[in-house]
């Protein structure tokens, strides 16, 4: 991975980094490529409540890594992340719509205090620029396709609400105190390093586990419901774009980072049992099982990306079938480097 150099010409070890929550899905994924390109410092931030020790393993041989452990709803934390960095990239959050709705008081102490508390953290300590994860949840009950930035509906979960409140601080803390962000509002994010095990699993690593194990995976609802499915890599490309751009006109923005496709659920089964098939024939015969709707589920969603293709200059090299390929050779891999080590 990460054979592309998303920073142009810009030299990144004349530059340190802070990656909160990276030891998570996106985060690691981040880091994993400022450490290739050179980066002059990475520091990152997290407090391992969904993260994972092993997803940093391998960066602990650069001398330019750098891990603290501590939490983002400690405000000393967070201050002692931000020293010396110039960019910070938030990742850290308590993510899932349906653990928001089954405990929305963690949900709400995890992503709007501890949101607050690195907007204070940055602000004081001068940083130039902090790029962090929105959520294409903000767009709510708003039915409207492709979702365009400025169009937004109430939101429905209160994982939603709280990605929103984090774009109405960061929008105060520029106008109040000049602190420079960047908001991306992912959709549907996929690839590497995802966590497929647990009730809060995102949908294509549970369906690459179930099909492996020759289960059926289930599928919400008729299947129908349809999702902008996003690579790690495009998302990597977002970030590191949005922390280095030097149009003027492009910060203090909110930008919807996808690829512009329309997968439903159905299409996106067929096409990993039709990968993993490839490895595993015997994944050809196995079914899908079908269960109810989940609270909080919008049916369809698609991003516009003209104004990230505008103004960021963000064009997605990878395609939902050429991120698929990618994620299900990974975890291929992972499992016959378990089955040699067992």
């Amino acid at each position: 991975m990460y054979n592309i150099p998303y920073h142009g010409e810009k030299d990144l070890s004349k530059c340190s980094f802070l990656v909160t929550g990276g030891a998570g899905f996106i985060g690691s994924n981040l880091v994993a490529y400022l450490l290739k390109f050179g980066a002059g410092k990475v520091r990152v931030l997290d407090n391992f409540s969904t993260g994972f020790m092993k997803n940093l393993e391998e960066f602990s041989f650069y001398s330019s890594f750098e891990l603290i452990e501590g939490d983002i709803r400690n405000l000393d934390d967070c201050k002692r992340a931000v020293e010396g960095i110039n960019i910070v990239f938030h990742e850290a959050a308590l993510g899932s719509v349906p653990r928001s709705i089954e405990d929305p008081i963690t949900t709400n102490d995890v992503n709007i205090k501890g949101f607050l508390n690195m907007l204070i953290a940055s602000k004081d300590a001068k940083v130039q620029r902090m790029v962090y994860a929105a959520s294409s949840s903000t767009y709510g009950d708003c039915n409207h396709l492709p979702k365009v930035e400025d169009k937004i509906g109430k939101p429905l979960s209160p994982y939603a609400i709280t990605k929103y409140v984090n774009e109405l601080y960061a929008d105060v803390f520029n106008r109040l105190y000049g602190l420079e962000y960047i908001g991306l509002r992912y959709f549907n994010v996929f690839g590497p390093k995802q966590n497929p095990d647990g009730a809060y699993a995102a949908v294509i690593p549970k369906f690459i586990s179930s099909l492996i194990a020759h289960e059926e995976p289930i599928i919400n609802g008729d299947g129908k419901n349809s999702r902008d499915f996003t690579y790690i890599e495009n998302v990597v490309q977002a970030n590191i774009i949005a922390a280095l751009s030097k149009n003027s006109f492009a910060v203090n923005q909110i930008y919807n980072v996808a690829y512009g496709e329309q997968t439903s659920l159905n299409e996106l089964a067929i096409l990993l049992r039709d990968q993993l098939a490839q490895v595993d024939p015997d994944i050809a015969g196995v079914h899908f099982n079908y269960g109810k709707e989940r609270n909080g589920d919008i049916p369809h969603s698609l991003a516009s990306i003209v104004k990230a293709k505008h103004l960021l200059d963000y064009f997605p090299y990878f395609s939902i079938k050429e991120g698929l390929q990618e994620t299900v050779k990974s975890y291929v891999d992972e499992l016959k480097a378990v089955k040699v080590y067992s």
